[in-house]
């Protein structure tokens, strides 16, 4: 191991090795398996993952090679990915809830060799689509449940592939330790597909260098300590999560923790406790939801000192936003409240212990966002994009604003371009497209600056603010700017909105399509004695319509005039990326939307009060159907009433 001892870390499989030499026993890597947590220290995880690699070796995977992993957040997913970098390869992991024409544009494009499944499903997943992939070699499987009726040649089990690895290395001792040596920073180690809000997804070429700078940087910056505690449930085909669970982690020295699976995610965070949390605006939502319907549920007396409580936090908040003077009787409530609600509540999400708190990937609202900040979570925002490796921009601690995305790290430059688009350049913007030359082009200024399609500006202070999409940056007919994103996450504030897209762009008024949040308006109709038998039943209740309408009414009194909302449908099904509606990473396809919902959006604005529809519904295992239904248009009425009614 002298090799490993003396190599340079310029590449993941390389940090690894530098972690089980320096750190061997301290935890790497946990998974909850049966609802035990499982640890794995550094060197077995060095362990595991050079007697895969071998593995891949002695199978004929090779430099340039492509692999992908499928499935829920797993140790052996992870090391998988490792292993096929360590011997010069590529990882392209999958989102698990891909339905099988989705993986075939991945798998074909990225021209993928080897897949790693979780289980049984996935395995069945790739198996009924394998004729088109001819480039697919073999299928590893990591659970062995429901797999030994199996008997198809192009199926190994993780174990096997370890055994062969181990029988690969008696024949060629130093193959793993001279393939690692081989490793250059500029090697390409990841093929990440971009969420594909505009059309079909890109394969963005990462480095190991752009990677570990970009980590390199935020570990920096951050009050990252090593031997940190990680919850890693965020999709593993998520740029975002190859940068923190993987790279961030091994440059950190940090500890990753594994879910037992997505269902488990709240109780096993609450169970761990971790130092650190990333999450999408989604994550924050869903928290702040499950929140207030608690508080709706308990007793009169619970629910009137939590409503009590949480006016103070949020009035502080606000406050202290302004840089202004906090009353002294605000701030005997706020630590009274600490001990009374705030603690408990952060106790309840499982972030009593978080140091800090990250949101990504979409815009989060400023209402959630200072709620959080409010009960004492030190939520921050941070911007980036996939072919910037992530992360461009970051608050650090005490710069947290809900209306900017904080300051980029030293090395790293922002500028605003044309149209206001926000440009980049340094060590994390990537190699290009995979087989997209044209795109690579379109993506890339002529002095080397990766245009980011956002639009945004920079700030007195040096902060990066981001107001949208840009090419979704709009006015209303008078001229007043619009921006959808902003409007749509105000609606989402509302713990009975789960999705909302809104419309106005050369429009006289706002208007929007809502998809009501299953769970918390089913709630709400059982109490009320409401029968109902599915999604389409509840959301076409005409007391539901009003429960929506009112909380319209609430947020329109919050909204300037012009963009008040004055026109909404209820959706009668979720906005879903089966049915190409969102990505994967729950952002709007809006052209395709503006597309399939264009009936809606000519009631909307053609003073209709109906719209009838016929669309498309794809099931999980592929299979489509046909939906006709008539969606109902509301009116808000003029700003100045919704006023005087939320008042």
């Amino acid at each position: 191991m002298k090799l490993i001892e003396q190599a340079a870390t310029n590449t993941l499989p390389k940090l690894l090795a530098r972690n089980a030499l320096t750190h061997p026993r301290q935890p790497g890597i946990r998974e909850k398996d049966r609802g035990i947590w499982k640890t794995y220290n550094w060197r077995d995880c060095q362990t595991h993952v050079q007697a895969f690699a071998l593995g891949l070796a002695a199978n004929g995977f090779g430099r340039g090679d492509k692999l992908s992993v499928l499935g829920d957040n797993r140790a052996r997913l992870y090391w998988a990915q490792l292993a096929s970098q360590a011997m010069g390869g590529m990882a392209v992991p999958l989102y698990q809830d891909s339905i099988a024409s989705e993986l075939v544009h991945v798998l074909e494009h990225a021209d993928v060799s080897v897949v790693v499944a979780e289980d049984q499903e996935q395995v069945d997943k790739v198996l009924s689509v394998r004729e088109q992939l001819p480039k697919l070699r073999l299928i590893i499987f990591e659970d062995t449940l429901g797999m030994s009726g199996y008997r198809d040649p192009m199926l190994k089990s993780f174990t096997e592939m370890e055994g062969a690895g181990c029988a690969f290395q008696e024949a060629n001792p130093r193959h793993y330790e001279m393939e690692l040596a081989r490793g250059r920073a500029d090697d390409v180690a990841l093929v990440a597909y971009t969420s594909g809000t505009t059309g079909r997804s890109k394969g963005a070429l990462l480095s190991h260098g752009n990677l570990i700078a970009v980590s390199e940087s935020f570990v920096a910056v951050e009050s990252v300590e090593r031997g940190d505690n990680w919850l890693c449930y965020l999709p593993m085909a998520w740029a975002g999560d190859s940068i923190f669970s993987l790279s961030a982690s091994l440059v950190a020295v940090a500890t990753c923790n594994c879910p037992e699976g997505p269902e488990t995610v709240q109780r096993d965070l609450r169970e761990l406790g971790p130092n650190a949390l990333l999450g999408p605006p989604r994550i924050w939502e869903n928290m702040l939801t499950a929140l207030e319907v608690r508080a709706a549920d308990a007793s009169r007396l619970k629910r009137t000192v939590y409503t009590y409580f949480r006016d103070v936090a949020v009035r502080r908040e606000l406050l202290k936003e302004d840089a202004r003077a906090i009353p002294f009787g605000t701030r005997l409530a706020y630590r009274i409240g600490e001990f009374v609600v705030y603690g408990p509540v952060r106790d309840q999400l499982g972030l009593r212990r978080a140091r800090w708190c990250l949101t990504g990937g979409a815009p989060l609202g400023p209402d959630t966002f200072r709620f959080f900040r409010s009960f004492g979570v030190n939520l921050k925002q941070v911007y980036g994009a996939t072919e910037a490796s992530v992360l461009v921009a970051w608050q650090i601690d005490g710069e947290a604003d809900p209306n900017t995305v904080g300051r980029t790290p030293p090395g790293t430059e922002v500028r605003i371009g044309d149209r206001g688009e926000v440009q980049v350049r340094g060590p994390g913007v990537f190699k290009g497209y995979y087989k997209q030359d044209e795109a690579t082009r379109d993506t890339l200024t002529a002095d080397g600056w990766l245009k980011t399609g956002d639009a945004g500006f920079i700030d007195p202070r040096g902060h990066l603010a981001i107001i949208d999409r840009a090419k979704d940056v709009g006015k209303l007919a008078d001229g007043t700017p619009f921006a959808p994103a902003f409007i749509e996450n105000k609606l989402k504030f509302s713990p009975f909105i789960r999705e909302a897209v809104a419309f106005g762009d050369q429009q006289p008024f706002v208007a929007a399509m809502i998809a009501i949040d299953m769970s918390t308006v089913g709630k709400w109709a059982e109490q009320r004695g409401l029968p109902y038998t599915s999604y389409i039943d509840l959301s076409s209740k005409p007391d539901v319509a009003m429960l929506i309408l009112g909380e319209v009414r609430k947020i329109n009194s919050t909204l300037p005039d012009a963009l008040s909302v004055r026109r909404v449908v209820l959706l009668n099904k979720e906005l879903d990326a089966d049915d190409a509606e969102i990505t994967r990473t729950r952002k709007v396809r809006r052209g395709f939307i503006a597309e399939k919902y264009a009936p809606v959006i000519s009631a909307f604005y053609d003073a209709g009060t109906q719209a009838q529809l016929t669309m498309d519904i794809t099931f999980e295992d592929g299979r489509k159907s046909k939906l006709t239904s008539t969606l109902l248009v509301h009116d808000i009425g003029p700003f100045a009433g919704a006023r005087q009614e939320a008042a």
